[in-house]
């Protein structure tokens, strides 16, 4: 697949971008494209809204694997393409449709040019949420299709295009999101003895949850709480009933996850009855970190740096979140970030990556596939 096309199918994939579990035109064109391949080293099963292919080797001993992801955001983009997204209020604001665009490079090269051993491509929905790569780890095609190594990429706007960023261990953080709902007696606005105004409360509690990273995690390690967003009230004379707090908490490790989570339920429960309410938490979608495996990391970074032209970067651990480390979990495997130079980040309207990024990831990781499963 030449550089066109690759640009042509991630300009069009970015238009159809749709939310997790709701990938319904971004599967079907993938398939239409899969299976415009030629079928004779090629297995194709839906799962979901997602899709397994794995391409027979010519003499196997083994099963590398491959993931990429599908879903789209809900942000309404003002990138100023011209081809910019049809889907009112939805965005690839994360680059998923440059890591889909990428796979299918890959998936073309490979099924043209065999290697020795299988290879499975995981096109996985819902990677944004609520979560897609633990259940399709658990599904039954995962189980008879079982991989014995997996890699994934992620594109890094903050990167120059030739770069390449990873590292042995951990790389991304247990992340979970955080809904939190406040329920307690509205009234009018001249009258607030008369009432439990929850605007207030939820004013004290996002000022509370500021102290649980600062006097409940060790310094050493690494938290982090944010509230994005907080919904309460009608209009500005009547005191609000409810109100709602969204927002994110962010670990390097499961058990400071743990603590945080309890110190959280504490103070929400002092809200409950300092204020007079009724409170709800719920976790939302939870991920587990993503924790390069040693050997196999180590063994990609020096391929790079020895065998390509790319500029290999040991980069420090961030607080993103990906749903890949539940597949790294119970199969050794590394992810890495892919430098696509964007003025604007992961998650902005305005993200806009370099599109020749594509053919240096193609590149890469097609040597790297032929070099891991050819003897």
């Amino acid at each position: 697949m030449n550089t066109e096309q690759l640009i042509r199918i991630r300009r069009e994939l970015h238009q159809i971008p749709e939310l997790g579990f709701q990938e319904t035109k971004t599967q079907r064109y993938l398939l239409n494209y899969i299976h415009s391949l030629p079928s004779e080293r090629l297995e194709i099963k839906e799962w979901r809204t997602g899709i397994f292919v794995k391409v027979l080797g010519l003499n196997p001993t083994q099963t590398i694997g491959y993931r990429t992801d599908i879903d789209g955001l809900p942000i309404t983009e003002e990138t100023g393409y011209h081809f910019q997204s049809v889907h009112e209020g939805l965005m690839h604001a994360c680059g998923h449709d440059v890591h889909m665009t990428i796979a299918l490079g890959v998936l073309t090269h490979i099924v043209e040019h065999p290697i020795d051993d299988h290879v499975l491509f995981l096109f996985q929905p819902a990677e944004e949420g609520p979560g897609g790569a633990q259940p399709m780890l658990e599904s039954d095609v995962m189980k008879e299709w079982m991989p014995d190594f997996m890699m994934a990429l992620h594109v890094a706007p903050e990167y120059p295009v030739g770069t390449i960023a990873t590292k042995e261990g951990l790389l991304f953080a247990n992340t979970s999101e955080l809904y939190i709902d406040l329920k307690g007696k509205g009234g009018h606005a001249a009258y607030p003895h008369q009432a439990n105004d929850m605007v207030v409360a939820a004013c004290s509690l996002v000022s509370q949850l500021q102290s649980v990273v600062a006097r409940n995690v060790d310094p050493l390690d690494s938290a982090v709480i944010t509230i994005g967003k907080i919904t309460g009230g009608t209009v500005q004379n009547i005191i609000a009933e409810k109100a709602r707090l969204e927002g994110t908490i962010r670990t390097l490790s499961p058990e400071s996850m743990k603590r945080v989570k309890e110190r959280i339920e504490a103070l929400v429960k002092g809200v409950e009855v300092g204020y007079q309410c009724q409170t709800e938490i719920d976790y939302g979608a939870m991920y587990h970190q993503v924790y390069n495996h040693g050997a196999e990391t180590r063994s990609f970074m020096n391929f790079v740096e020895n065998e390509t032209d790319v500029k290999l970067i040991e980069c420090k651990e961030a607080m993103t979140g990906e749903d890949f480390g539940y597949l790294l979990k119970d199969i050794p495997g590394f992810m890495f970030w892919l430098g696509v130079q964007s003025e604007y980040g992961l998650h902005h309207s305005k993200l806009k990556p370099d599109e020749k990024a594509i053919d240096v990831a193609v590149s890469l990781v097609t040597q790297y596939m032929r070099k891991k499963g050819t003897r």
